[in-house]
């Protein structure tokens, strides 16, 4: 009686509470947690579809990666035809594929034909063959084909994120035809910014926005106001590529075009602020080592996506262990020597670590080319130099008072200098090589500058103190 009592307390709150069901922090609710899985436990479809159907896309979509997966499967089915197939584009991908193996493929069919076709493309993207042959075979013949002809444009290309519903008219039209024609067609998309006006074969001569035809009077021509498309994307253009071209024009919507100019799609805004953030999260990942690893991934994939790289790092952590190695001898006579090489190396691995984000991150935006290489490479030399010369007195300072030896101090200070200097010229030379080489410097450029650092710290503290040792 009391599991009665609370679960009616809480849905009531729920009730009060409107349509906020996040949390000050940003995640959602934990009594709208356990309220929908009350719900879902006592399959009450009534309460779901009036509460979580009634969700915006991304709400459903991080209430699904909120509940458990039995949850994720029975909401799912409960919901039934109500449940928004557009949540599936705002979750990962495994539970995405999760989610989607427990559709029939008759529901999926029905689901596709209400989205626009970029969510559509979105989901049939990751499905076997066989399934999504038999999904768009279900599917209207117009329809069906350009969901194929998006699905046969390269992944991550701008004819995969495209929306293939536009608004499309002839020059000689007049003003006032293509208002009726907007009016009267039921077949449009839901919202759009721009009208692209083509030929009979469908090459596109140009683009006009919505203002000016509101603008303009009902007797002028579309082919004495539209502007020419000064930015038409290629279909098989990288989706990087394109959101830098909508950052670059400051654009809200852009023409897709085939090899041959003929207008083919629309890519708008909101798709474009989507590849942003998946590109951002990808070299943030990248730049670890994790590749394109998400939190629902199992234990072995995500095992079996970070073994590589640290077996890369193994062995060049084996390298700088053998340049130690080389001066057992010195390290033995003076104990501080071991106590302060972590130092050297670690301050290195930090800088180089510095230069590295801000060079791939300029790589990746295409700020920074073989034009520029040579300027901002004196720049980070300079900034090494500098940051060497003050870090190196400070520690310098604290290793002499603390072992009572200015001269450990000045060693100490000299392989900082030594050694930052280093990590700057690795930071951009390692990245600029890798990318000049054809390879991804996100993914690989951390493990080697890690190494050039440890290395070069060690080397140059161990060498230099060996000399002086020597000397005395």
């Amino acid at each position: 009686m009391s599991d009665i009592g609370e679960d009616h307390r809480l849905r009531t709150k729920t009730d009060d509470a409107g349509d906020d069901i996040y949390s000050e922090d940003g995640a959602i609710r934990a009594d709208f947690l356990a309220m929908v899985g009350a719900a879902i436990a006592d399959r009450d479809t009534l309460f779901l579809r009036s509460h979580v159907a009634r969700l915006h896309e991304s709400e459903l979509g991080d209430l699904l990666e909120a509940i458990l997966p039995d949850q994720r499967h029975a909401l799912v089915r409960l919901l039934g035809d109500d449940f928004d197939l557009t949540a599936l584009t705002e979750v990962d991908e495994n539970i995405r594929m999760e989610i989607v193996d427990q559709m029939p493929n008759a529901q999926i069919a029905a689901a596709i034909g209400e989205l626009d076709s970029d969510d559509a493309v979105y989901i049939l993207e990751d499905l076997d063959h066989e399934d999504r042959e038999e999904i768009l075979a279900q599917l209207p013949f117009t329809e069906r084909v350009r969901l194929r002809r998006a699905l046969d444009y390269p992944e991550q290309s701008a004819g995969r994120r495209m929306q293939t519903e536009f608004v499309a008219v002839p020059p000689f039209w007049t003003v006032g035809q293509t208002i009726d024609y907007m009016r009267d067609e039921e077949d449009l998309p839901e919202s759009f910014t721009q009208i692209f006006v083509i030929d009979p074969t469908f090459k596109l001569l140009g683009v006009l926005d919505l203002d000016r035809i509101l603008r303009a009077k009902r007797q002028v021509k579309i082919e004495t106001i539209m502007r020419e498309t000064n930015y038409p994307i290629p279909a098989d253009m990288d989706q990087e590529e394109a959101a830098q071209l909508f950052e670059q024009y400051d654009l809200l919507s852009a023409a897709v075009v085939d090899e041959n100019g003929r207008l083919v799609g629309v890519l708008t805004i909101d798709d474009v602020v989507d590849v942003i953030q998946e590109e951002a999260e990808e070299d943030i990942m990248r730049l670890s080592g994790v590749g394109d690893e998400e939190l629902s991934d199992s234990v072995r994939e995500t095992s079996r996506s970070r073994v590589p790289w640290l077996l890369v790092n193994l062995f060049t952590a084996f390298i700088s262990a053998s340049v130690i190695s080389l001066f057992e001898a010195t390290i033995e006579q003076v104990v501080a020597l071991a106590i302060l090489m972590p130092i050297v190396a670690g301050m290195g691995g930090n800088a180089g670590s510095q230069t590295m984000t801000v060079t791939v991150r300029a790589l990746a935006t295409r700020n920074l080319d073989i034009h520029n290489a040579w300027r901002v490479a004196r720049r980070e030399a300079g900034v090494g130099l500098i940051n060497g010369v003050v870090i190196g007195c400070l520690v310098g300072m604290v290793a002499g008072l603390w072992f009572h030896d200015v001269h450990i101090g000045g060693l100490i200070a000299t392989a900082m200098l030594i050694n930052m200097f280093a990590a700057a010229m690795a930071g951009i030379m390692i990245p600029l090589l890798l990318d000049r080489a054809g390879a991804d410097p996100a993914v690989s450029s951390a493990v080697f500058v890690t190494a050039i650092t440890d290395t070069t710290g060690f080397f140059s503290f161990l060498g230099l103190s060996t000399w002086w040792f020597m000397l005395r």
